[in-house]
């Protein structure tokens, strides 16, 4: 009886690694849950709101309204990627 408890099916042992399966795919749900609103917020701005659109049409895509001046600001002093 006792080897069963520690060694067969639905032993101790595999009780203990399925609650901790559970808690790691409870701590996914919950990343997964939070990237889900943030990407339904920005689903329901961009449904909504003009502005979100052309933002992201002006970043993404570069677009200029009429009687706009594009400027491009460059540093003077190159980035070193050794450090």
């Amino acid at each position: 009886m006792q080897y069963k408890l520690w060694f067969g099916d639905d032993s101790v042992r595999e009780v203990i690694e399925l609650r901790q399966t559970v808690a790691e795919q409870r701590d996914k749900n919950g990343e997964i849950k939070q990237r889900n609103i943030v990407l339904e917020a920005e689903v329901n701005d961009l449904k909504t709101g003009l502005e979100a659109i052309e933002e992201r049409a002006r970043s993404e895509l570069g677009m200029i309204k009429k009687n706009e001046t594009f400027i491009h600001i460059v540093d003077s002093k190159p980035k070193d990627f050794a450090k």
